[in-house]
This record gives C-alpha cells, sequence and structure tokens, in this order.
C-alpha cells in the first residue's frame, strides 16, 4: 500500500494506537481524519490539522450523520480504519457481567459492522480504497478474564474474512490489523511486556507499506498469539494466561 496521498478516516482515533496511526499516516503524506467520541481530544487533533468528526459506534445515527460529513468534507475518501472498542475483565460466575458483554459486543462487533456498512457503498463506487479492521492477538489466544473482548475481536476477524471474500473484484481491499498488548491507555501497569507505542506504529507503518498489502497486520510481538494452535503451543498459553483470573475481584488466594 502506498501510504502517501490516501485520505483515511480513522474511526476510534482520538487515544492510543488509533491517534498514533493517525500521526504517522499524516506523516507519509496521506490527508487524514479522525472519528471519535472525546470532543476535547477531537479539538486537539483539529488543532493539529487533523479532520475531526464526532461519532458513536453504538448508535447508527450517529454513524450515519458522520458519514455524511466526512464524505462531503472528503468526497476523495479511500481508506478507512474502523478501531472503536471497549475492553473490560468480566466475571463469568457472576450474572451481572452481561451488561459488560454486551456493551463490549455492540461497540467492538456491532460498531464495526455499523461503519463498515456506512462506508462500503462510497468505497465500492470509486471502484478503489481499503477497509482496515482492528481485531487483537487476543482473538485468536484468549486472554481469560476478558472473554468477550476476546469473543467480540474473534468475529471481527471472521467477519473481515467474509468480508474480503465478498469484496473481491470490486477494487476494495480488506486488511485486518492485529495487535499485541500495546504500552498505552495503562496496558502497560497491567502487562509489562506491552509493546512500546512507538515500536508497534513503525513496524505496523513498515508491514502496510509492503507490496502487496498482507491481508493481516502481524507485528512480530503477536506472531505467538496468531499462530499458537498451528505452533501446539495453545493449550500450555492458555493455562499461562488463565492465571491472571486472580486478578477479578473474589478470585484471589
Amino acid at each position: 500500500m502506498d501510504l502517501s496521498g490516501r485520505t483515511v478516516l480513522i474511526v476510534g482515533g482520538t487515544s492510543g494506537i488509533g491517534r498514533e496511526l493517525a500521526r504517522r499516516f499524516a506523516a507519509a503524506g496521506s490527508t487524514v481524519a479522525v472519528g471519535g467520541r472525546n470532543a476535547e481530544a477531537l479539538a486537539e487533533l483539529a488543532g493539529e490539522g487533523f479532520g475531526a468528526f464526532g461519532v458513536d459506534v453504538t448508535d447508527g445515527a450517529s454513524v450515519a450523520r458522520a458519514r455524511d460529513e466526512v464524505l462531503a468534507r472528503y468526497p476523495e475518501l479511500d481508506t478507512v480504519v474502523t478501531m472503536s472498542g471497549v475492553m473490560a475483565m468480566e466475571d463469568l460466575r457472576d450474572p451481572a457481567h452481561f451488561e459488560t458483554a454486551k456493551t463490549t459486543i455492540d461497540t467492538n462487533l456491532v460498531g464495526t459492522i455499523r461503519v463498515i456498512d456506512a462506508f462500503t457503498p462510497h468505497l465500492v463506487g470509486r471502484g478503489a480504497g481499503t477497509i482496515i479492521t482492528v481485531t487483537s492477538g487476543i482473538a485468536f489466544l484468549p486472554f481469560p478474564p476478558m472473554p468477550t473482548y476476546a469473543a467480540s475481536k474473534a468475529a471481527v476477524h471472521a467477519y473481515s474474512e467474509a468480508l474480503r471474500a465478498q469484496l473481491d473484484g470490486t477494487g476494495v481491499g480488506v486488511v485486518e490489523l492485529v495487535p499485541p498488548a500495546v504500552a498505552t491507555a495503562g496496558q502497560e501497569k497491567v502487562n509489562p511486556h506491552a509493546l512500546p507505542l512507538d515500536d508497534f506504529a513503525a513496524e505496523v507503518m513498515r508491514l502496510l507499506s509492503e507490496e502487496p498489502t498482507p491481508r493481516e497486520i502481524l507485528v512480530k510481538g503477536v506472531l505467538m498469539h496468531r499462530w499458537a494452535e498451528r505452533d501446539g503451543t495453545y493449550d500450555g498459553l492458555v493455562a499461562e494466561r488463565s492465571k491472571a483470573l486472580a486478578m477479578l475481584p473474589g478470585r484471589a488466594g
């Protein structure tokens, strides 16, 4: 993928990985717009020269309104990155977890579908473009304290595969970004092995720039997750990661 001269929208780009990728795309020579719910962050990004659009991916009307605003300002839009997401721990022995599960699925999976549905007709109409979905290493190697997060990201992976097959021949490609734990939003406190954000973003942009563009963007730090079943390490790694269940209230000791 040529990273210069593109017009990119990053939905969920007001912080963390999304914000850093917005800056990297801009530095590579692309025009970049960011969508999200955090008005203060959007104002800061607008001050940096980015297009900034309020959008709540759990609200279909909000997504449709943002689409119309984005396309009115950027009719040449050719790349849509959809990465809004929430990550929460759940104790499945407590039925109260269900509200967390609903919120997680509505944001991570259904929110992704809402954004894709909103912009696919535009990209197909252009006859060229790229949709970048964002999953997680946890989609392939579950982290037991976050069951619905893992399930939602596994679902986005499957959806991305089907979307790629359905869009074959339209000129619109589908790329799946699969991050490991990245040191942002406090991740470095939860996981001391989290990959530094600068290192992660640099590797992502290098992989995206390859020709042809990989179907999955897999930085080195996520390979152990992605290929655990193939490599025969899956059961052992899940057992090791299950020790983190002690992080749940009432599970310690």
